[in-house]
């Protein structure tokens, strides 16, 4: 790790415990800017209960691309019976389907 990644991690922590010690002064200055009362609007306008569903349940169906890192080197996964494709080829060796 690098000495200017550690100095970003200190930074961040270090925000991130002032801003938890003062948690609300912050929230009084984002409702005097009004941010508090959009994000509200925001919430009851367009949260409601189908959109969360919707959303939860696209980020549910969209998979990766069913690789993986083993050993270092990519590793694909069969979409059918998810079984690890160890070496290059069109078929899986477990279920026979095509890749």
């Amino acid at each position: 790790m690098s000495l200017r990644m550690k100095k970003a991690i200190v930074l961040a922590a270090l925000v991130s415990v002032l801003l938890l010690s003062n948690v609300w002064l912050v929230a009084g200055w984002l409702d005097k800017l009004g941010v508090i009362a959009v994000a509200d609007r925001l919430r009851t306008e367009y949260l409601t209960g189908t959109a969360i569903a919707v959303i939860v349940t696209m980020l549910f169906l969209l998979g990766g691309d069913g690789a993986i890192r083993a050993c270092g080197r990519l590793v694909r996964r069969c979409p059918v019976c998810d079984h690890p494709m160890l070496r290059p080829g069109k078929y899986c060796g477990e279920c026979g389907s095509r890749m």
